[in-house]
């Protein structure tokens, strides 16, 4: 009887080669797994039950873990997968619209999201020689920071303040702002509640600003994983686009949950605890995030990726040790005051303790202009109107005059929220307040103005703003032609 032998070498048999772990404890979110002996720091693992672990470090005999999802499916003795690779993440174009977690799962009720490729979550940022200098205004279409504080592309502004006060909305106001200027927006969301997104989302649908933003939930229901992934996935979908040569613009809200979630990990891991129980290297935790900031050299694809970061203070204190540590890798911050809050000026930033250290560079000629001396006279008005309430007798001409143009610029200033003005209006305005105009008007009669004289402009010559836009200085033409339509509508209106 004749017996065929087994062929050795058969090309038809695959051998799927696995370094399998095994759960020793699990202490709510982290992982202690024996096994593994290959493993590295980012390193991506699978659970028994389908779950992904991210590898935050290791001993000679134990490997911690923290868990992506779910953990109730876990148990001691379960077998852990090496997946040998790190961590990276789908990202396409289809992300734009969508609302995504950390793991760029979908968080909507609009399908599958289809990726073209994936990319690194945790990655090096670019060198000094791969960037160029920034020199490019980005537009927030708050009068006060684009006049005083301006801001360019590629900038990191730390927006700081108390709960309430109104931070979160110059972010969105900001997103709102880029609608038609080709900005692609990420707002990402940590450890808030599901409800304060929801306001975030519906404000941006109802103002058609969805169709050009990403929305990261990192929200407190979601697992303490998603949440710490959250600002680095953002980070990865605003580099894909930066890469495409588009001007990317990242809201993080805020950080100061983040430097929460990741204490709470760094204490399950039994790492020691230093000045408020943070660990060691949470400044690294989110500086490595901070410096994937920046402006690309046209080679690398000369995008751009703007960071509004936010973080949360209490009663003031700015002295705190992530506030410190964040302020120390910015650009520069926007401080925002319960106290001015409080009496109704919004956005309720104290430009006195506010600084962006671009400067005036990245502003257009025409802003710069117009706004040279409007933080001294804003400074001065508001010294002479503590004097006036300590005095008794009247006041000299010119200080009434300093009183009314002071009054004229906060009128100018205060904005309604999720109502931002282009900077071509703004220049209109801060023009008219230069002659003098606003001066003997009344509060209600600036407000008034503030409405009318965009449209009233608008149906006297169609492409004036398109003009001064295009130029971004006021030229002897536009400059005359800006003065007689003002003559005009002071003419008519007042």
């Amino acid at each position: 009887m004749n017996k065929t032998k087994p062929k050795r070498g058969n090309s038809d048999r695959k051998f799927d080669v696995k370094e399998i772990g095994h759960v020793a404890s699990v202490r709510k979110f982290v992982i202690i797994a024996t096994g593994l002996p290959y493993c590295v720091n980012g390193q991506i693992v699978e659970f028994a039950s389908g779950v992904l672990g991210l590898v935050l470090g290791f001993t000679e005999d134990k490997v911690q873990i923290l868990v992506l999802g779910d953990t109730g499916g876990i148990r001691a003795g379960d077998e852990i997968y090496n997946k040998g690779r790190s961590l990276n993440l789908p990202v396409s174009d289809a992300f734009i619209g969508r609302i995504v977690n950390g793991l760029c799962e979908v968080q909507d009720d609009l399908g599958v999201i289809r990726a073209d490729e994936t990319l690194p979550v945790f990655k090096v940022a670019p060198g000094v020689m791969e960037r160029v200098p920034l020199k490019e205004t980005f537009e927030t279409g708050a009068l006060l920071l684009d006049a005083i504080i301006p801001i360019a592309k590629g900038q990191r502004q730390l927006i700081i303040g108390d709960r309430l006060t109104g931070k979160t909305t110059v972010g969105i106001d900001a997103i709102l702002n880029q609608k038609g200027k080709d900005v692609i927006c990420i707002y990402c969301c940590i450890g808030k509640p599901y409800s304060s997104l929801l306001k975030v989302v519906r404000t941006l649908m109802e103002k058609d600003a969805l169709s050009y933003t990403v929305v990261v939930s990192g929200v407190a229901s979601l697992s303490t994983g998603e949440q710490y992934l959250a600002p680095y996935t953002a980070c990865m979908l605003g580099e894909y686009f930066m890469s495409k040569g588009k001007d990317v613009f990242v809201v993080f809200d805020d950080l100061t949950k983040h430097a929460w979630v990741y204490r709470q990990i760094s204490l399950l891991l039994e790492r020691a605890p230093g000045r408020e129980a943070y660990p060691g290297d949470i400044f690294y935790i989110h500086s490595q995030l901070m410096e994937r900031a920046g402006y690309l050299k046209p080679e690398l694809g000369g995008g751009s990726m703007t960071f509004f970061p936010i973080v949360e203070i209490l009663q003031g204190d700015v002295t705190g040790y992530i506030s410190t540590n964040i302020i120390s890798m910015t650009d520069g911050q926007l401080y925002f005051s319960t106290a001015l809050f409080n009496k109704g000026f919004k956005p309720a930033i104290d430009f006195g303790l506010s600084v962006s250290r671009i400067g005036n560079k990245a502003q257009w000629k025409a802003m710069r202009e117009a706004s040279k001396t409007l933080r001294l006279d804003y400074i001065q008005y508001k010294e002479l109107l503590q004097m006036t309430q300590l005095r008794t007798t009247g006041l000299s001409q010119e200080a009434e005059l300093r009183l009314k143009r002071g009054e004229a610029i906060n009128q100018l200033i205060i904005q309604d929220k999720n109502k931002p003005i282009a900077v071509e209006e703004q220049i209109v305005y801060l023009n008219v307040l230069n002659q003098g105009m606003l001066d003997v008007l009344s509060v209600s009669q600036i407000k008034q103005f503030k409405q009318d004289i965009f449209k009233f402009i608008l149906a006297r010559q169609k492409d004036f703003f398109s003009e001064l836009r295009k130029t971004k200085e006021l030229n002897e033409d536009l400059k005359n032609k800006l003065n007689e339509h003002l003559r005009e509508y002071f003419k008519q209106k007042v």
